[in-house]
């Protein structure tokens, strides 16, 4: 499948984004800079959980819930990114102990029909086609990869039209260049690219150690947190579309990208190299 594009760069000071969303009143809703916010986050009261994948049986992930994203292999992808994402194969995707493993390697598999040139491996994982939410509380528990040129990320697209009008939510983005650093980035017509608005915190342990990194999404705003705590958020102001698509289904997205925009300069000391995911929970609301 095809997306028209993904996300491009890291999110600027909201300040910055408000030439672009043209309302001042988008600076009164969030606190601090950059979409930056503050407060708990968790399941709500009265939410239930609706989809998971727990990463308890070994060998390949879970056809009936991911299928693996290789559309963009032949052009190239977004972002001036270096890899191939690859399709059901262990060396790139495979549950083992209780998680899921994505692999990047340094190889060409230049015997592929959609072999794009890439010199290095990785693997996409979607949930578009077998789940898609409106609405929701999202919890990933993942350790991260460090290594100059790593960019992993767990985040949703729309899957009702292009990119941006139908939106996109990044609820983790992090580059092995920046190893204590973690970002979420709300993408839009309104403020997109390098106009998305976001903001990150610091994580020293985000490559040693397992964090649980959380999303609560709801008609009112977007929040983001990291072990219960929110940095980011963004509020739904009213303006119709272009400022809150985020009224129709996204879906699901795991990988883990090697250079391009965001992942930089690629060491080539750093492969093989994981990203490791112990689970993916989602709760709706009860009805």
């Amino acid at each position: 499948m095809k997306q028209r594009l993904s996300r491009r760069w890291a999110a600027v000071p909201l300040l910055a984004a408000l030439t672009i969303d043209g309302g001042s009143a988008l600076a009164q809703t969030a606190t601090g800079k950059g979409g930056a916010a503050s407060g708990p986050i968790g399941v709500p009261a009265g939410y239930a959980l609706v989809w998971s994948d727990e990463f308890d049986e070994p060998g390949l992930p879970d056809s009936s819930k991911w299928a693996h994203d290789t559309g963009m292999n032949k052009q190239g992808w977004h972002n001036r990114e270096k890899q191939y994402y690859a399709g059901p194969r262990a060396e790139n995707a495979a549950v083992r102990g209780g998680r899921l493993v994505i692999t990047a390697r340094k190889e060409a598999l230049s015997s592929q029909p959609d072999w794009g040139g890439q010199h290095y491996t990785s693997a996409r994982l979607i949930t578009k086609g077998k789940a898609e939410w409106t609405y929701g509380y999202f919890e990933v528990r993942a350790k991260l990869p460090c290594g100059q040129g790593t960019w992993p990320a767990i985040w949703m697209l729309g899957s009702q039209g292009d990119w941006p009008a139908a939106g996109e939510l990044d609820i983790l983005e992090h580059m092995g260049r920046k190893p204590e650093w973690v970002f979420s980035t709300v993408h839009t017509t309104s403020g997109h690219g390098g106009h998305g608005v976001g903001e990150g915190r610091t994580l020293p342990t985000a490559c040693s150690g397992f964090h649980n990194y959380q999303m609560l999404w709801t008609p009112k705003e977007v929040r983001f947190g990291v072990d219960g705590q929110v940095h980011a958020a963004y509020p739904n102001l009213g303006k119709g579309p272009a400022q809150w698509p985020f009224d129709k289904p996204q879906f699901l997205i795991l990988n883990l990208a090697i250079g391009g925009d965001l992942g930089g300069e690629i060491d080539d000391a750093i492969f093989p190299i994981g990203y490791e995911v112990e689970y993916v929970r989602v709760y709706q609301a009860a009805r």
